[in-house]
This record gives C-alpha cells, structure tokens and sequence, in this order.
C-alpha cells in the first residue's frame, strides 16, 4: 500500500505539537524563582514545582536563587579614628526576597553587595578608635547590619547578618598595646600593694592607739587602788591604829626586797638592813592578820546568834 503525503503531514503535525508543549513545559527547582519575559517585558515569576508558559512568546529571563547566600569580604586597610591602620576581613549573608526586583533594580548583584560592604566597613569602623574596635566587635556588627540591610533594600535583599572576622593591627602596634597593658597591670599590682601596706599600718596604729589607752586605763586603777589604799591607811594613822602602819610599811618593804632580788644584774646584794624591822614587820602583818580573823569569827557568832531557831516538823 502506497504512503500518500497526508500520511507523512500528521505524524510530523503531532511530533512539532508534541514539541511545542513540552517547550512551554517549566520545572523549577526547590529553592529558586524563574523570571518570565514576554517579548522582552517581565510579565511574572514562576516557583518551584511544574510551570507553563506560551512558547515562543515567552521566555525564562533570570534564575533567581532564594536561599541564604555566603559572601566573603576580602581583607582591607582601614584607617582609625586616632590614625591606627589595622587590617580587616569579614563575611557577609544575604537572602533574595524578591526575584524581580533582584534581577532588574540591580547588575551583578553579588558584586554590589560585596562593594556596599566593603565601603560601609571602612565608614564604620574608621570612625572608632583602635581600643574601641578590638573590644566592641558585636556593635561594629550590628552597625554594619542595619546599614547594608537598608541600603540593598530596593534591591529586594535582605541581609541576614555582617561579621567581622579578623582584625589584624600591625606588629609594631601589637608590641606597644602588649607593653600598654603590662604596664597597666604592674600599676594594678602597686596600687593594691600600697593599699596592703596602708591597711596594715592603719591597723597596727589602731592596736597602739587601743594598747596605749589598755595601759593607761590599767595604771589609772593602779594609781586608784593605790590612792585608795593609802587613804585607808591615813585614816587607820588617824585613828591611831599602829598595826595599819605597820601593815603598810611591812608591804612597802617586801615589794622593794622583791624587786631587788629579781634584778638580773644582781648577785650579792649588802645593805644595811637589820634583821628585827623585818621580822618586826612581819609581826605587824601576823597581827593585823589575827586580828581580821578575830573580828570576822565575832562578827560571824553574832550573826548566827541573831538568826530565829529552826523547828522541825518531827518536834511540832
């Protein structure tokens, strides 16, 4: 049987449809955003999943990728405040929000971020001293967030976080900040060491100042006690009791006897001292002695006698 030319037209018919269908066919993947552009004008954005477009009229304009990006900041020369150069490198992440506004409101968009970075890092951290950026990093970070965020804004960015890696000061400024802080610590180190030594010598005038008022306090009650001693011993005189004399003197007497022999420079000791005022002395303490004794034992019969007779309950 002969092939006529409408037996060759239709299979070719359905081989081009077949191919125009599957021209207008678009599978995006997870994570990305299609452009489409019809006769050259963004006319809408296709998700992930499966897309239809007109074939020949429209076409795919920019794959946009939506997920979180990385971008390293290479290493600068920044110029502080106070005239420091100290070397900086950083990282930088940006997420696409918008595709549209990714794809057209900017050129290059990962090299534009990257200069937008660079540049604010210089503003910023050129606008601090040298302590205050090796010590103060978080809000060096969060300065540089906020800035950057607002300005790649229109470009539908949004980023997500701007660290500061490495800040690199020259050697010979590395030597003089090590000998800054060694002399700082050898002055923390006095500082205490004089407030040790103040302490200690506020104290121990303390202890001299409370032994001083100790001793006089002590010698006032000797003085007293001897005063009061010989008030009792005057009036004794007065009243003509011999034995409170002799009582006196005999005390007087042992004290310097006691004293003269406790010296260390004294081994023979001659004086004129005769033998029967000692003992003589001596009696006067015996019977000042006896004669306490006999007023006490009086005083306690007559005591005794006075108290009321106890009866018992067996004699009632």
């Amino acid at each position: 049987m002969p092939f006529t030319g409408l037996d060759i037209i239709i299979p070719v018919l359905v081989i081009l449809v077949l191919l125009v269908l599957f021209t207008g066919i678009k599978t995006v993947g997870q994570g990305y955003n299609y452009t489409v552009e019809r006769f050259g004008r963004y006319t809408k954005t296709l998700t992930p999943g499966l897309n239809l477009i007109i074939p020949f009229i429209d076409r795919i304009g920019a794959k946009m990728n939506m997920m979180e990006q990385v971008l390293d900041v290479p290493t600068q020369e920044v110029i502080t405040r106070d005239n420091a150069i100290v070397a900086v490198d950083g990282v930088a992440f940006f997420q696409v929000l918008n595709a549209p506004q990714a794809a057209y409101q900017i050129t290059n968009l990962q090299n534009a971020i990257l200069n937008l970075t660079m540049t604010n890092i210089r503003s910023v951290m050129g606008s601090m001293d040298l302590d205050e950026l090796l010590s103060n990093r978080d809000t060096i970070n969060d300065r540089l967030l906020r800035i950057v965020d607002e300005a790649a804004s229109p470009w539908g960015i949004k980023m997500t976080r701007v660290e500061i890696k490495d800040i690199n000061p020259p050697a010979n400024l590395v030597d003089s900040m090590a000998r800054q802080m060694m002399a700082e610590r050898t002055k923390r180190a006095q500082i205490l060491e004089a407030e040790g030594l103040k302490q200690a010598q506020v104290l121990e005038a303390e202890g001299r100042k409370e032994a001083a008022f100790r001793d006089a306090e002590a010698r006032e009650r000797s003085a007293e006690a001897e005063a009061r001693a010989t008030q009792v011993v005057s009036e004794a005189i007065a009243k003509g009791d011999v034995q409170a004399l002799n009582y006196f003197v005999a005390l007087k007497y042992t004290e310097a006897m006691a004293k003269i022999g406790s010296a260390n420079n004294s081994k023979v000791v001659l004086l004129p001292i005769e033998a029967a005022s000692l003992i003589g002395s001596l009696g006067g303490i015996g019977a000042i002695a006896q004669e306490v004794f006999r007023n006490e034992g009086t005083a306690g019969a007559q005591r005794q006698a006075a108290r009321p007779p106890v009866v018992r309950p067996d004699q009632g």
